[in-house]
């Protein structure tokens, strides 16, 4: 297997943090960024002996810039320069030094010149028992293609001179990546991997700011790591990351990410390159829909969230029978009122105030499940179950609240409960559409690549949502039969509904869930028969749809007086409705889908507007 590596530059912190993140993570070697090394307090010594201690490789020092094709003095600087990092190098104990293609406006053009440059530091690197590797910046001055770079190192004609292959810079600029076959595998010193979004900006300031982790953006990663194996190399493979959210982040959590991304990256060309492959990654358990969503409240929301519930047609279908747990059913929909105070829940709510504490998915193979999201790093969870309960599979999930992994030889989750017998009615609420959580920007990459990862789960395209207070990205995962749909929503401006969620949740969490209806008409009009009422949509709207869509009259009325907003895409339609906000913290939708696939986007800013209208000036978070 090759050797898992990241570069420092990729993490948040000073050296020491990044380096301990890095080993905790899992990580085999480290890039050490020259930039982390000269702002550090402890010399080359000290961190090559916290490295050894940490179990970790140095297999890089990087990066050494506009060296080759200089005009003299600045020629014989370069070489001056570069024996004194060949000197900490080898204080490091590390042996290969990354060399980037220069961007000096004084460089001078000319493979051969710039060949000449590389033999020569190749004799000085080989004397120590160094080696040197170069790299094709996209932006380079005279070299921007790594082919250009392998011609340089092929007629430099040096043991000590090889190629750098990064994936971004062969990517980004949309270079075939055929021509990595005529690279013998020795040749190539170091592979480094980046993704990243798709974004219409100049190549610098796309790599500077935007990079992620394989699987997180939109570069065909795999397919460069498919012509490197072809090339027979042997060596580490290595997350070099420029990203704004990362420097801003937990260490510990972008070190996780990262090697997740390439246990994945892994599994994902192990059939036809086995030695890629580290520990087996069991294959996804194929995702059935929400098995239950379980609320953590005091006695006294309790009550009033089983109000609410009663008027959206659940009724009371279960009672614990040793702890202060309601089960609340209506179609497949399972909802859990969780008011004990002792255990995980409380704990949440102490935290987090009311709200989702945990979600059980149902899947065909929950051991599956469990077994492939403890290889890709996930937190499992374990809590002391009473005679006779069930104990269910989970790991921790966005803001600490729970994962279960339900399959049918835990469908007997509701044994615990002792059955309750109530008027059942018509079931109007026949599922759980899909689940929204909101989150900080900066963490949507990372639970972007837990679901991903670990579910059967694909990414739809990222909307961008206008609030009344800043802009909200959204970013939809669904499963194959569309019956698993989470929706992640991160806002980088502080006073936006989401960003207020997560202010006054103390946390991530789950802001909203929609549950699916056959007839929207008819399951609010019994809604309201019960006491239920839903947020207030402007008459500005109606009239802005009336005109759009040239909707007959009575079911123009019918929006109108129900608050129910509309949507459609060719000759699908959808229906969502939302009920007030509860308790500050997270509210319902009711939707019904006529063949139609998104999330009524086009209706995503009348909502957000709506609800700003309703919140108290006094819990705004202050600015």
């Amino acid at each position: 297997m090759n050797k898992r590596s990241i570069a420092t530059v990729s993490l948040s912190g000073v050296l020491d943090e990044k380096l301990r993140a890095i080993a905790a993570a899992g990580f085999d070697a480290v890039e050490i960024f020259e930039n982390d090394l000269l702002s550090f307090g402890a010399g080359p010594r000290d961190i090559a002996k916290l490295c050894k201690d940490l179990n970790l490789e140095i297999c890089a020092f990087q990066p050494f810039r506009d060296f080759e094709g200089m005009p003299e003095p600045q020629r014989t600087r370069n070489f001056a320069r570069a024996m004194r990092k060949f000197d900490l190098m080898q204080e490091l104990g590390t042996d290969l030094l990354l060399i980037c293609s220069n961007v000096s406006p004084a460089a001078l053009g000319g493979i051969d010149r710039a060949a000449d440059d590389f033999r020569e530091l190749g004799e000085h690197a080989a004397k120590r028992g160094l080696r040197v590797g170069y790299e094709a910046l996209a932006w380079g001055r005279h070299v921007n293609d790594y082919r250009d770079a392998w011609e340089i190192v092929r007629r430099a004609d040096h043991p000590a001179i090889g190629v750098i292959l990064d994936s971004f810079h062969a990517l980004a600029p949309g270079f075939p990546t055929r021509a990595m076959a005529s690279i013998p595998g020795d040749k190539i010193f170091l592979v480094q991997l980046a993704d990243a979004p798709k974004l219409e900006l100049d190549i610098l300031s796309w790599s500077r700011h935007f990079r992620s982790f394989p699987g997180q953006g939109d570069l065909p990663v795999g397919d460069f790591m498919k012509a490197v194996a072809a090339t027979g190399y042997a060596g580490p493979l290595s997350l070099e990351i420029f990203n704004d959210q990362f420097r801003a982040g937990s260490a510990a959590q972008t070190a996780i990410d990262g090697l997740r991304s390439l246990i994945l990256l892994e599994d994902q060309l192990a059939p036809d390159w086995p030695k890629f492959a580290g520990e087996p990654l069991a294959p996804k358990a194929k995702s059935r829909g929400t098995g239950f969503i379980e609320f953590a409240v005091n006695e006294t929301k309790a009550g009033e969230l089983a109000r609410l519930f009663s008027q959206l047609g659940f009724r009371k279908s279960g009672k614990h029978r040793s702890k202060a747990v309601e089960r609340w059913s209506q179609g497949k929909v399972e909802l859990v009122i969780n008011c004990e105070t002792d255990g995980f829940a409380h704990s949440h709510y102490v935290t987090h105030g009311p709200g989702v504490c945990a979600i059980a998915l149902d899947v065909d193979d929950a051991g599956l499940a469990m077994q492939r999201a403890e290889t890709l790093k996930a937190r499992t969870f374990y809590q002391p179950v009473g005679p006779g309960e069930l104990e269910i599979p989970a790991i921790h999930g966005v803001g600490g609240s729970l994962l279960y992994f339900l399959d049918q030889a835990g469908k007997n989750w509701d044994t615990d409960f002792e059955p309750v017998v109530s008027d059942a009615g018509a079931d109007a609420l026949l599922a759980v559409d899909h689940i929204a959580q909101s989150m900080p920007y900066d963490e949507m990459l990372s639970w972007l690549l837990f679901y991903t990862g670990i579910l059967d789960l694909k990414r739809l395209p990222q909307m961008e949502i206008a609030d009344p207070r800043g802009l909200v990205q959204s970013q939809a995962i669904i499963n194959a039969d569309q019956s698993l749909r989470f929706v992640l929503n991160g806002s980088s401006a502080n006073r936006t509904l989401p960003a207020r969620f997560i202010s006054e949740f103390f946390g991530s969490g789950v802001q909203h869930v929609a549950f699916a209806c056959q007839d929207i008409f008819a399951a609010v009009a019994a809604m309201r028969r019960r006491g239920a009422d839903f947020l207030d949509i402007p008459d500005n709207y109606y009239d802005d749809i009336e005109a759009k869509y040239d909707l007959a009259p009575e079911l123009m009325a019918q929006l109108r007086a129900n608050h129910i907003l509309y949507d459609r895409e060719g000759d699908s339609e959808f229906f969502q409705v939302y009920t007030h906000i509860f308790d500050e913290r997270f509210f319902f939708e009711i939707v019904e889908r006529r063949n139609y696939q998104g999330f009524g986007a086009a209706n995503a800013g009348i909502r957000l507007a709506a609800q700003a209208r309703e919140v108290r000036p006094s819990s705004m978070p202050r600015v």
